[in-house]
C-alpha cells in the first residue's frame, strides 16, 4: 500500500505502522488521540492574549514626510512563555505605500513576567491625526501545532504637521526685512511710515517727504526719512471652498496656499506686525488670533494641521463679514483663494468694497505649472490645441487678477514652488512704499 503523508505523519508520532490503514472508527480515533493531545498541549502550552498589557510611548506630532515613531512596550504577566506574531495597524496614510506589511508585523518572544518593546516607524502621507488602530497577537504554543489569537485597543494619536519647505526662504527675506528696518542699509521713505530723522533733498526723492518747517530754517531743502511701522495688523485668510480641493501637481491648491501663509506669518512676526489666521468656507473652519509673537507660527501650524477642503462654494458674503469682525481697525487682509473668473466675479467682486474701503488687500493665488508647460507645447495638432487651451486659461486669469487689481488689490499669482517667496516679496515691497 503506498505511502500517505497522513500515514507518514501518524507513523512519525509512533501510533502506526508504515504501510497500515486503521479500518474501523476505532482505528481511526486511537490514530488521531496522540495528535489530539499534542494540539491540546500546544493550546494550554501557549500564553493567553487577553492577559497581556500592551502600552505605547513616542512621538505625537512629526511633518509631512518626516517619520515618526511609535514605542509599543508588551508585558507578559502569565506563567506562560509568549511566542507570538504581532501585527500593529494604522490608518493606510500613516505608511509610505508599499511598506505597510513589513512595518506593521513583528515576531515576538516574551519570557514570563518580562516585558520587550517593539518600534514602529511611520511616514505619514497627509496631514492630519492619524489613530491606532487594533494591535492583534497570535500566540504560538511550543509545538507550533495551534495558536491563541486576539486584539487590543491600544490608543495612541499622531498629528502631522503641514511641511512648511518654504522655510528655506526665510533667511534671505529676514535679510531684507533687516534692510527695510534701517539695520544694514538706508531708511526708507513714504506714507504711513514711523518718522525717523530728516536728511537733504536730493533729485528723485518723493516731494511729499519735504518737511516744509525745517528746510525753512535753513538753507537746503529737507526731506523726512521714515522707517517701517511695527505692530501692524495682518489677517491671513484661507478660502478652503471648493476651488482649494483641486490638485496642483501632488498636493491639492490648500497645501501650497498654507505653506505660504506660514512663511509670510514667519516674516511677519519677525518684523513686530500682528498676525491673525482665518480659514473660511460656508463656516469658520479655524481662527487664530491675539497670540505672541513667539507663539504665532506653532499656534499656525496646529490649526492648519487637520484642516481639509471642503466641496462647498465658498460663501463670500459670510467669509467677508467675518474678515471684517476679526479685523476691526486698518490692517492687511491676504486673502489665498482662487483665480477662477466665475467664483471671482460672482463671489468675491461684489463684496470686495468692503475689504478695501478700510483695508488693504491683497490676493494671493496658486497657478498650475502644468498649464505653462501645455502654453509651450508644439510638434502636433494635439499639442497646439492643448496650447491654445492653456493660452485661453492663462487669459482668463490675468483678465480676472487686472479686475481686483481695478479695485486697488494687489494679486499674487505663482506656481506652488513660488507662491510663498513671492508672497512675501510682495509683503516687503508694500513695507517700502509705506502702504504697511
Amino acid at each position: 500500500m503506498p505511502v500517505t503523508g497522513r500515514t507518514a505523519l501518524l507513523a512519525a508520532l509512533g501510533s502506526l505502522p508504515v504501510g497500515v490503514v486503521a479500518p474501523t472508527w476505532t482505528g481511526f480515533l486511537a490514530v488521531n488521540a496522540p495528535l489530539a493531545l499534542a494540539c491540546a498541549y500546544d493550546f494550554a502550552r501557549a500564553a493567553p492574549v487577553r492577559k497581556l498589557r500592551l502600552t505605547r510611548s513616542g512621538d505625537t506630532t512629526t511633518r509631512l514626510g518626516e517619520p515618526a515613531d511609535i514605542q509599543l512596550t508588551v508585558t507578559n504577566p502569565t506563567s506562560r512563555p509568549l511566542r507570538a506574531e504581532l501585527r500593529d495597524a494604522w490608518p493606510p496614510s500613516s505608511w509610505q505605500p508599499g511598506t505597510e506589511v513589513s512595518a506593521a508585523r513583528n515576531r515576538l518572544d516574551v519570557p514570563s513576567g518580562e516585558r520587550r518593546r517593539l518600534t514602529t516607524r511611520l511616514r505619514p502621507t497627509r496631514r492630519g491625526d492619524h489613530r491606532a488602530d487594533r494591535v492583534t497577537i497570535r500566540s504560538r504554543g511550543p509545538l507550533g501545532l495551534f495558536t491563541r489569537q486576539g486584539s487590543h485597543l491600544v490608543p495612541w494619536t499622531l498629528r502631522v504637521l503641514p511641511p512648511f519647505t518654504s522655510r528655506k526662504h526665510l533667511p534671505s527675506k529676514l535679510a531684507r526685512l533687516r534692510e527695510l528696518d534701517g539695520r544694514t542699509s538706508v531708511l526708507i521713505r513714504g506714507q504711513g511710515t514711523e518718522f525717523d530723522s530728516l536728511r537733504e533733498y536730493v533729485p528723485g526723492d518723493d516731494t511729499r517727504s519735504i518737511d516744509w518747517r525745517a528746510t525753512a530754517r535753513q538753507s537746503a531743502v529737507a526731506v523726512r526719512t521714515w522707517r517701517p511701522e511695527r505692530d501692524r495688523h495682518i489677517l491671513l485668510v484661507l478660502d478652503t471652498g471648493r476651488t482649494s480641493a483641486g490638485r496642483v501637481g501632488d498636493a491639492p491648491r490648500l497645501d501650497a496656499s498654507m505653506d505660504a501663509a506660514l512663511l509670510l506669518a514667519a516674516l511677519a512676526s519677525r518684523a513686530g506686525d500682528r498676525v491673525d489666521l482665518l480659514a473660511h468656507d460656508r463656516r469658520v473652519r479655524a481662527l487664530v488670533q491675539g497670540k505672541a509673537a513667539g507663539d504665532v507660527l506653532p499656534s499656525l501650524v496646529g490649526a492648519l494641521a487637520t484642516l481639509e477642503p471642503a466641496l462647498v462654494e465658498t460663501d463670500a458674503r459670510g467669509l467677508t463679514a467675518t474678515a471684517l469682525r476679526a479685523a476691526p481697525r486698518s490692517s492687511l487682509i491676504v486673502l489665498l483663494t482662487s483665480l477662477e473668473a466665475a467664483p471671482v466675479e460672482e463671489g468675491l467682486l461684489p463684496v470686495l468694497p468692503r475689504l478695501t474701503q478700510r483695508h488693504t488687500v491683497l490676493v494671493a493665488s496658486v497657478a498650475d505649472p502644468h498649464i505653462t508647460e501645455m502654453a509651450r507645447a508644439r510638434g502636433s495638432a494635439e499639442a497646439v490645441y492643448d496650447a491654445a487651451s492653456a493660452a485661453q486659461a492663462q487669459e482668463e486669469r490675468r483678465r480676472t487678477a487686472e479686475q481686483l487689481t481695478r479695485h486697488g488689490v494687489t494679486v499674487v499669482d505663482a506656481t506652488p514652488d513660488d507662491l510663498a517667496p513671492a508672497l512675501a516679496d510682495a509683503y516687503l515691497s508694500m513695507k517700502a512704499a509705506g502702504r504697511l
